[in-house]
């Protein structure tokens, strides 16, 4: 995965944010839009393309377009490096694979132990009895 590569991809737009802010709001496009084309990429290979599609299907689009939005700070720049590292984030989660578990056999002693415990604790509830006299 070329980071560089990727970041050319990306496709910016710059919109009006919402909320509040006054005159500033609705004078000033901060807000950014990223969106990126998984199908259209280049820097990713087909491999990577699935396990993102299966990793992040519910961030992408039907067109698997992945669209992320940022209107945290007042400047158009400073929004688009945020939703940039936040774009960058998601790729390296969605990239990634867990380790396979493998299964441990329990050793014999182990069992040993637990069927000599359980036969001392039969022992003991069997003392407990009332005699039997017939």
């Amino acid at each position: 995965m070329d980071i560089e590569k990727i970041i050319s991809e990306l496709n910016f737009k710059a919109v009006r944010s919402s909320g509040a802010g006054g005159q500033n709001v609705n004078k000033v496009s901060s807000k950014v839009v990223l969106s990126f084309d998984l199908n259209a990429s280049q820097s990713l290979t087909e491999e990577e393309k699935l396990l993102l599609k299966t990793n992040l299907a519910t961030r992408f689009t039907s067109e698997d377009i992945l669209i992320l939005n940022c209107d945290e700070d007042r400047s158009q720049l400073k929004n688009k490096d945020i939703v940039t590292k936040r774009f960058l984030e998601l790729i390296k989660k969605g990239l990634y694979v867990p380790k396979v578990r493998k299964a441990t056999k329990i050793p014999k002693s182990v069992i040993k132990k637990r069927i000599k415990d359980k036969k001392n604790i039969s022992e003991i509830k069997q003392s407990r009895r009332k005699p039997n006299l017939d």
